[in-house]
């Protein structure tokens, strides 16, 4: 059995073994954000709903969706949060409409009709090459300037991005190389990096963590995540390569027929109205709608876009991860 199908199958028990622990049915959200948002947000649920057991859990992007396109309309699932709009297109026959649902005066482009009316649009979350200034004086070495910096000898082993097969985050670089370059040169440029890439991680946050822990001098990280640890006092600085910062859509919805289940209406409308705009304000400010006000000190006004033509094409992304190797 492949590991991946093992991982999908202990994920599903896992849900099954919490749903089935509690006296009265649960409410489950499926969200791919960073954990301390996932508990921000159980928090408000379980002060907003104590009438009932609303269980926040997360998973990565790439686990969620497979989970989600196994099982369709009978996993226990019943509200996808901050799903990567690339697999929610291909998730779409498993969606219930949410048209009409959403008070949100979003920016064109953004608008549920603009999403089928299956997902309303939760953030956009762009990247930048993100350095630990510590490190790399430790290493006597210069600041990259862009993406071909990282393919230079003395960063070998100090540089980490995450897995495009399993993240977000990891695809929109992926992606964006491709668009600059062309996809022959992007793939030359994958097989040189990997020589000084010290592990593809599994989840958008992982470059973010090994930089914490000065395990590597470069991540291809998020940039409100980048940010907010540098609010924190981390020695973290954001670099926008001259091709501008990728990014990626995420969205939020329900799964198909758990509309009618008691209260997923009104913790999904609690979702997309009250935390959405919490959660903008808060953590990821990049604007989606009009009005938006960002809280995150030290966040750049304007941040410089780059070419993402195509992430939002499903059929696209399954055959450009096909010819990643690593």
């Amino acid at each position: 059995m492949k590991k991946g199908v093992i991982l999908l199958l202990i994920i599903t028990l896992l849900f099954t073994y919490i749903a089935a622990s509690n006296s009265q049915e649960s409410i489950v959200v499926c969200a791919t954000t960073e954990q301390y948002r996932v508990e921000d947000l159980q928090e408000q649920l379980n002060e907003k709903f104590p009438q009932y057991n609303v269980i926040v859990m997360y998973m990565s992007t790439g686990k969620a969706a497979a989970k989600v396109y196994a099982e369709g309309k009978d996993t226990e699932v019943d509200i996808l949060l901050a799903m990567e709009s690339g697999y929610l297109s291909k998730l779409k026959p498993h969606l219930a409409d949410i048209s009409g649902r959403t008070s949100i005066p979003y920016i064109d482009g953004f608008k549920p009709e603009d999403n089928y009316n299956r997902w309303v649009t939760w953030e956009r979350f762009g990247g930048a090459i993100i350095v630990n200034t510590e490190v790399l004086e430790k290493h006597g070495l210069e600041k990259p300037t862009g993406f071909e910096d990282l393919l230079k000898p003395e960063y070998k082993g100090l540089v980490a991005m995450p897995d495009p097969k399993s993240s977000g985050t990891g695809f929109f670089f992926y992606q964006n190389w491709v668009n600059i370059w062309g996809e022959e040169k992007a793939l030359e440029y994958v097989d040189q990096l990997y020589g000084n890439v010290k592990q593809f991680t599994e989840s958008g946050s992982g470059p973010i963590k090994l930089l914490k822990q000065g395990e590597i001098a470069v991540g291809l990280g998020m940039t409100y995540q980048a940010i907010t640890e540098a609010n924190d006092g981390q020695p973290f600085e954001v670099i926008f390569p001259e091709s501008g910062s990728p990014y990626s859509l995420t969205g939020t919805t329900i799964i198909d027929e758990h509309q009618d289940k008691k209260g997923v209406s009104e913790v999904y409308d609690y979702i997309i109205h009250d935390f959405m705009i919490y959660d903008k304000e808060n953590y990821s400010p990049e604007q989606v709608y009009e009005g938006q006000k960002n809280m995150v000190p030290n966040y750049p006004d304007e941040v410089p876009l780059a070419d993402m033509t195509g992430i939002q094409d499903d059929k696209e992304k399954e055959r450009l991860l096909s010819l990643w190797k690593y």
